[in-house]
Order: C-alpha cells, then structure tokens, then sequence
C-alpha cells in the first residue's frame, strides 16, 4: 500500500464515526483497480514524452526529401492536387537543404542541425496519415483516436493502465508555454475515464518554478493550519462519496486535494532546473521550449507517466505564408533541446524505457497556398492529411530506421502506410499492452484507445 495513505486513514478513521474510512475505503478499491492493473507483457517503455509540435510540421522540408519536388518547382504537379483545407497551386520546392547523417544515413534538412545528429537513434514514420485537414479535429485524432467524439487522451489511458510512480506528481503532465493550444484541455482529457486521470497543464513560459503551478503554496495558513484544513475538507468529501459511491467527480475531488496538498512538498523542485549542473543547462540551451524539454526530463526520472511538452499556444508550426521564416523560427526554438533530451536520458541510461514521440497533427503540402480568390501564391505550405512524418526514439524503438514512403512529391502516403490508430497500437506494444485488449468499459460498451483499428508497425521496433 502506498506509505501517504495510513496517516489519511488514521484521521479518516479518528473522525466522523468511522464514514470518512469508509469511503476512503471505496476510493481505494476504484484506485486499485486502474494503477494496480498489470500490462499484457513486459513492456520495453515505462514512461512516455510527447513532443507536440502542434500547428503541423511540413514532411519535404524536415524528413522526406523530395527531388523531384525541386525539379519541377513552379509546375503543376502531374495530378490534380489533393484536396486540403484552401487551394493549392503549383510546386513548391523546399527552401531547405538536405544532408544524410548518422550511421544509418538517413537524411535530415538543416532546420535541425543538432537534432539531425541523432538519427541512429531515431525510427521516422515518413508515411503517417490522418483523416482531415483541421487543427482541432486531427489533434483529437493524434490524442485520443478519435477526431469526433469525446475519448480519452493517450495520457490518460496510460496513467489508468499504468497508474503513476510518484504520488507527489501527477501521473500525466501537459507543459505548454504562453496559452492553450487549439482544442484547450481537450487535448488532455480523461473523458469516460476517472477524472483523476486528466492531464495537469503547466505554463512552462514562465522561469519562477514557484509560479509554474499557480496556487500550490498557501502564502497566508502555516503548515499545521493547512493540515487542519486538509483533514476537515478531506472528512467532509469522504462522507459526501460514502453517500454517493459511484460520482467519479467527488473521487476526482477528492484524490485532486490529495495531489495539490502532496505536491507543496516535491512540485517545485522537480521544475526548478537551476541546481542543473551547467553542462547540462549549457547542453539543452536557452528558451522555453528547450526549458520544457529539460523539464520534461526531471519530470520522468521522477515516476511521472506521460508528460506532452507542447511547442506553444494555438498552432505555432502553422506555416501558410512564408515557410522559409516561419518554420526555421519555430525549429530553431527546439532543434537543440529535442537533441539535448535524447543525448541526456541516453547517458543518464533512461532512453531504453523512456519513449519518445515527436509529432504534428499533420503535415503540409507540397504546392504552394494559393489565396481565397486563387492568386496571391504566399510561399507557404497548406495543411496536409494525405501524408506527414513523425520520428520516435528510445523504449524499444529500432533507431536508424526509416519506415514507409509518400508520393514523388511528398502529398500523400503511397507506401507501408500508418494511421495514427497503428501509432497508439505501437507505442500500447512497447509498454506492454495489447491494444485491442486494453479496455474500459463504459455506458455497456468496451471501449478502447484504438477503436476497432490499428495494427502494431513491427518494423520500427528493435
């Protein structure tokens, strides 16, 4: 049993007659049954890190080198192109360079020249696919498998399976610097699921690791005044759950207490990177996307589960004018930390069981955007279902490793295709779940991450 839960027990038990033991004795039976739950096998991974590179990463200036792109640059493309979100025209070459790097030679633009270093650590997917060509509904498709209705976040279904290392942190943390992302907390829902089970956001543009989690100090009770306060709160919320057993929300309540009341004590030391020595400091760079990354980190190697370190408020990587500037900005902001999170949990020995996922929501076009009246071509890149990249490394990922193809121009996935229902099967597979027996059941129905899709991409995994 957990070592916090005797002494709540104690006081639970000392008052109200005995109610309060009673319900804590019900929550611990729902707990059990999620972070008690044992994975089908042993899994490679342990833990996840999601790098959202939300707004949508363009695949021929990054990962999918297309010649035949730069041949015909200012052309129609030999078929009519595929219908996105606006008009597309001619060709659009990238204005980036390509170079094979690493052992495994596979070729990386100069948007990430620090990153590009540790391809033979890294399997790209050149050959993902989503459904449409919308923000909100493909990131609720890449987080939760379904772009329409209301399901849980990957995180969510991982801390439920999996349950958290650390009951002093929560189980499933979002850092997302300056805002929201497009779709809010959507993104990190628990839906269906114990509301326990929802991501934390924190704002990772802010440096003071005392104001990253707004209100987890008390500036005006001592520590025995908060004591007192918790135990008669915690008294009142048991009794109201003995009443009402089966409302998740008061559960959620009450385990949300729990969590804030823990965390005074270990929170803002595991965001405080100041007692970093300073050639790891030096090693991730300045900026708050490579702070995050560091972040991300020292939230692993403290038990948290799954941590999703956004790229920033609305979409930032959402290039419809000007690819050349705009992307380079945003890679720029996170080519050194990417580079320096792979390098640092390899020699710290915790890249084996730490899975990283590097992603958009999905990528952009080859032919230039077109304006609403179908001039004014912009230099920018459309969204772009059809076909996109990601790269994971790490908890048994095969590194060095390209896998699948899109079209001579990059458009759309042509070859060993991958939906993002195979993607949610293939990171289940590596931390020890078969996804199409890893389920919740809810309203009559067993539900599960991947739906009634998704087949494991065995090729990228060692």
């Amino acid at each position: 049993m957990n070592h916090w839960l005797t002494p709540r027990r104690q006081f639970l038990q000392r008052s109200g007659l005995g109610f309060g033991a009673l319900a804590l004795g019900n929550l611990l039976r729902n707990q059990a049954s999620a972070s008690d739950l044992k994975t089908h096998f042993p899994g490679r991974a342990k833990q996840v890190i999601h790098v959202f590179l939300n707004g949508g990463m363009s695949q021929v200036d990054t990962f999918d080198p297309k010649p035949e792109l730069t041949r015909r640059g200012g052309q129609l493309l030999p078929f009519e192109n595929f219908k996105t979100e606006r008009r597309t025209g001619v060709a659009l070459p990238s204005p980036f360079k390509f170079k094979q790097h690493g052992e495994c030679g596979t070729p990386v633009s100069d948007l990430f020249p620090h990153l590009s270093k540790c391809v033979d650590e890294m399997a790209v997917i050149r050959s993902m696919h989503a459904e449409l060509p919308s923000h909100e509904m493909s990131l609720m498709l890449m987080n939760s498998g379904d772009q329409r209705s209301v399901r849980p976040s990957f995180g969510s279904w991982l801390t439920w399976g999996m349950g958290s290392e650390n009951e002093n942190l929560p189980g499933f943390v979002a850092l997302c610097p300056g805002g929201l992302p497009v779709g809010g907390a959507g993104n990190w829902r628990s839906a269906f699921l114990p509301g326990v089970y929802q991501g934390t956001l924190i704002d990772t543009a802010k440096e003071d690791p005392t104001q990253l989690i707004q209100n987890v100090r008390n500036q005006r009770l001592t520590t025995k005044q908060q004591e007192q306060q918790f135990e008669l709160l915690q008294e009142i919320n048991a009794r109201h759950l003995n009443q009402r057993p089966q409302e998740s929300e008061i559960e959620a309540r009450i385990r949300s207490f729990e969590l804030a009341y823990r965390m005074q004590t270990e929170a803002t030391d595991a965001f405080d990177v100041s007692d970093e020595p300073q050639s790891i400091l030096d090693l991730y760079g300045e900026g708050p996307q490579n702070r995050q990354l560091l972040i991300a980190r020292r939230l692993v190697e403290r038990g948290v589960r799954f941590v999703q370190a956004w790229h920033g408020a609305g979409q930032p990587w959402d290039s419809h004018d000007n690819i050349k500037n705009t992307h380079r900005t945003v890679a720029n902001a996170c080519d050194q930390g990417l580079a320096a999170l792979i390098t640092d949990l390899k020699q710290r020995g915790m890249l084996d069981q730490t899975l990283i996922l590097c992603t958009g929501e999905f990528g952009r076009t080859p032919s230039v955007e077109l304006g609403q009246n179908g001039g004014g071509a912009s230099q920018g890149r459309d969204h772009n279902h059809w076909g996109f990249s990601l790269w994971l490394a790490g908890g048994g990922i095969k590194g060095g490793t390209v896998h699948g193809a899109t079209d001579e121009f990059g458009f759309r996935a042509v070859e060993n295709r991958v939906s993002v229902h195979d993607l949610h099967a293939t990171m289940l597979h590596l931390l020890g779940f078969d996804h199409e027996r890893f389920t919740y059941r809810y309203a009559g129905r067993d539900f599960r991450l991947t739906d009634v899709q998704g087949e494991v991409v065995r090729n990228v995994i060692a």
